[in-house]
Parts: C-alpha cells; sequence; structure tokens
C-alpha cells in the first residue's frame, strides 16, 4: 500500500464528473479536426439512421460515430473490413468515460487529394459561420427579374429558361454568362455575383452548371466563390451537378437545388395556380365579406328593435330632471338650514368668549393698579425727601466750611499740604498756610511755649 507524502500538500479532488469534463475539453481542444485512417469492424446502423462502429489498424482502436446528417451525403454503404479515411473530431461521450470520433466525412482508403482539401475547407468555412441558417436570404414570393449565372452555351440555361417560362410565360429572364470550369471561371463568377449586387431590378439569381467530376466541379469549390455568395445582398440559389453532387457553393448558399431544373421549380410559381389561388381567394373574400355584411345587418336590426322613441326617452330624461331638481333643492334648503344653526351655535358661542369682557375686566384692573403705583410713588418720594432734608442737615454739619464760618482755621504745611493738628509737629521758621472761611494766610512758626489746653485753663 501505497504512502501519503510526508509533507502536507493542499490536495485538489476532483469528482467523476469534473474529472470527465477536463479530459474532454482537453481532448476536443487538441484535436478540433483530424483526419484519420483504419478498417471498419461491429459496424452498426439503428433506426435512428446514425452509423456507429469501430476504427482500428494492428495496434489500436477507437469508436467511432457518424450521424444522419452527414451519412446521407455518402456515396457508398461502410461494412466491416472496409478500409477508409474519414475527417472529424475527438470528442468524450461522458456517460462512459470513453473517448470517441465524430465523423463528418468518409471515403473509401485512397481518395484524392482533392476531396480532402473540399472537406478541409468546408469545415473550416462552417467554422466561420458562413454555412448558418442565420444568415440565409430569403427568397421572394414572385420576383419581377431572376438572373441566369451560368454559361450561355450549354443545355442547362435552355433547361432553366423553358421551364422557367413555362411556370410564368411573361416573368424577365437576365443571364450573366460566365465559365464555369477552367481557370478563369472562378474569376467570372466572383465578378458576375458582384456585377448581380451593382443591378438595381435583381430580385433573386441560379448559379447552375450540369454536372461532373470533382475537378470538373473544383470552380464552384472556390473559397473566393463561397464568400462572394456569403457577402451577396441578392438571394442566390444553387443548382450544380446532380442531386447527389455537393459543392462548397451550395453550402453557402441561401437555397440548394438538386438540379437546375430543380432550381427553376422554385424560384418562381406556377402562374395559372397563382391565378387559380387568386380566384377561390376572391371566391372566398367575396363570400365571407357578404356574410360580414350579414351579421352586421343583423345586429343593427337587433339593436333598432332595442331604440325607444325620442319623446318617450325626452320625457323621461325631463322626469328625472324634475326628480333630482326638487331633490337638489330639498337638500340645498336642508344644508342651508344645518349651517344657519351652526352659524347661529358659533356666534352665540362667539358672544360669550367675546374680548370686550375681558377688556373692561383689564381696563379696571389696570386703573386700579395705576392709582396704587401713584400713591406708592408720592409716598416713597415724600419719604426719600425726608430722608435727603435730614442727610443734607447732618452733611451740612460735618461740613469742613461750615466750621471755617464759626472762627476756625485749618493749617497746613507748606509745601508738603499735611494738616497740623499738634504744635509739637512743627519748627521755628517753618512755612504753614491757614485755611479761613474767606481766604488763605501764609505764615512762618515763631517759638511756641506751653500748649492750647494750658493756655485757656490759664485765660
Amino acid at each position: 500500500m501505497s504512502k501519503l507524502p510526508s509533507t502536507p500538500v493542499e490536495r485538489k479532488i476532483f469528482s467523476v464528473s469534473q474529472l470527465t469534463d477536463n479530459i474532454k475539453t482537453i481532448l476536443e481542444e487538441s484535436f478540433p479536426f483530424i483526419w484519420i485512417s483504419g478498417e471498419i469492424s461491429n459496424f452498426k446502423s439503428p433506426v435512428s439512421g446514425h452509423y456507429y462502429f469501430t476504427l482500428k489498424d494492428s495496434r489500436s482502436q477507437i469508436n467511432a460515430v457518424m450521424f444522419r446528417g452527414q451519412n446521407r451525403n455518402l456515396k457508398f454503404l461502410p461494412e466491416d473490413g472496409m478500409k477508409i479515411t474519414g475527417f472529424g473530431r475527438i470528442s468524450v461521450y461522458q456517460p462512459r468515460g470513453t473517448y470517441q470520433i465524430i465523423l463528418e466525412y468518409l471515403e473509401p482508403a485512397g481518395a484524392g487529394a482533392l476531396q480532402a482539401a473540399f472537406e478541409q475547407m468546408k469545415a473550416r468555412l462552417a467554422e466561420e459561420g458562413l454555412f448558418d441558417e442565420i444568415h440565409k436570404k430569403p427568397l421572394p414570393f414572385l420576383p419581377c427579374k431572376i438572373f441566369l449565372i451560368t454559361s450561355p452555351t450549354g443545355s442547362v440555361v435552355h433547361d432553366m429558361i423553358r421551364v422557367l417560362l413555362r411556370r410564368y410565360s411573361n416573368l424577365k429572364i437576365s443571364i450573366l454568362p460566365v465559365k464555369v470550369q477552367g481557370d478563369d471561371a472562378v474569376d467570372e463568377i466572383v465578378s458576375a455575383i458582384s456585377l448581380l449586387n451593382t443591378l438595381d431590378d435583381a430580385d433573386v439569381a441560379i448559379i447552375a452548371r450540369g454536372g461532373g467530376s470533382l475537378e470538373d466541379l473544383s470552380a464552384f469549390n472556390s473559397e473566393s466563390v463561397a464568400r462572394a455568395i456569403f457577402a451577396s445582398q441578392i438571394p442566390i440559389i444553387s443548382a450544380i451537378g446532380h442531386e447527389t453532387d455537393f459543392t462548397i457553393t451550395d453550402f453557402a448558399s441561401d437555397l440548394r437545388a438538386p438540379t437546375p431544373s430543380a432550381a427553376a421549380e422554385l424560384v418562381v410559381p406556377v402562374k395559372n395556380d397563382l391565378l387559380q389561388n387568386q380566384i377561390i381567394l376572391f371566391k372566398q373574400l367575396r363570400s365571407r365579406f357578404g356574410q360580414y355584411l350579414q351579421n352586421q345587418s343583423n345586429i343593427i336590426h337587433n339593436l333598432t328593435k332595442q331604440l325607444t322613441h325620442p319623446r318617450k326617452r325626452l320625457d323621461d330624461l325631463t322626469f328625472r330632471l324634475d326628480d333630482i331638481f326638487m331633490r337638489m333643492n330639498r337638500a340645498f334648503k336642508q344644508s342651508h338650514v344645518q349651517k344657519q344653526e351652526r352659524l347661529t351655535w358659533w356666534m352665540n358661542r362667539l358672544k360669550k368668549n367675546s374680548p370686550q369682557h375681558r377688556i373692561r375686566f383689564q381696563r379696571d384692573t389696570v386703573i386700579k393698579h395705576n392709582e396704587t403705583l401713584l400713591f406708592l410713588t408720592t409716598s416713597l418720594i415724600k419719604t426719600r425727601r425726608l430722608t435727603l432734608k435730614e442727610l443734607t442737615g447732618r452733611l451740612n454739619a460735618l461740613n469742613p466750611g461750615a466750621v471755617l464760618d464759626r472762627g476756625y482755621s485749618i493749617t497746613r504745611s507748606l509745601p508738603e499740604k499735611t494738616i497740623i493738628s499738634d504744635a509739637n509737629t512743627v519748627s521755628t521758621g517753618q512755612l504753614l498756610e491757614i485755611l479761613l472761611a474767606k481766604g488763605t494766610i501764609r505764615c512762618r512758626v515763631e517759638p511756641v511755649s506751653g500748649d492750647f489746653k494750658k493756655d485757656k485753663s490759664n485765660g
């Protein structure tokens, strides 16, 4: 039993479906289209019409499938033991997890290089989308003018003209002559398609030639012709060779006809059939229109029965108008009474809440407050005046000027202007200033003896 790695690694675990999907993607991208050769074995063709078999050689084998859409173009029937060369793509059948090849083309071993080149070009142009149905232009139901791109000398052009005129006698037909094989055939066909797209009266074109070998049909297997057909704004029908012949032109064209005569039958309907259809449609239209008129007449008749006389209708409307008027009058009166009652109620309520009562009350209150304020103000003024008078008297009593008026003086030293209240604080000869009630005296100090109190007592 193998051991797990000693160092831890991140494991990526695939489911079986995921692993199969990855293998399928790798195989299909690596082998988009390949050529393969081998021997057929276990060949089966069930009711579905698909071919299932095994391709093998001396060393290996591979499952192969060819679907009905591809194998119906084969010119041979594969069988066990047949050696073949095929062209296809690798795919994986996921339910079983087996790979297989899906074949698009088969040929017996030893087929020529032209066929291989044809298949390669077909696959490449198909990948580009040149053969997709979405690009196919619809054919006009009844073209006014048909252009034939073919050889003017072959029997093909005469066969198509005969079929076209037989189906629609006065149809306009124009021929764009080209070579249908040879070195210049490709250039002439491409030029004819380009010329076709410059014509104003071109409705549809048929590019045709008779049968031939793969070498004879090489001009119609040209990539230039295929791209010119794809770029054409005019619908093109291909009618190359016989019913079993397929060319690149057939795949690139807007419609493939098995033969040139069949192309002529496909491009235009039979005129007599159109006339007969027109007669039938006219009869059906006349019958259905007559039936429609009869149905409308019956409807009008039934509606007429339901109509009433205008006078009766007018009387009914008059009665209805009177009734509505009376009802409206009653409703208006009732509404008026209700609104009048509501208005009276609001007026009474407004009177009860009238601001005049409140204004009178507030006015009386203001008068009372004004009288009270006037009384209080007068009392306060009187009180303040008395207080002022008292304070004025006290202030006058303390006023130094009043003291001076009674014969007193104030002595100050100079230049300090300090008030002298003690004789011991001055010296002999010091300059003094004496303030009187009226005027000022400057003097000098003489010697002083004793004090004011002693002098007062002695005196």
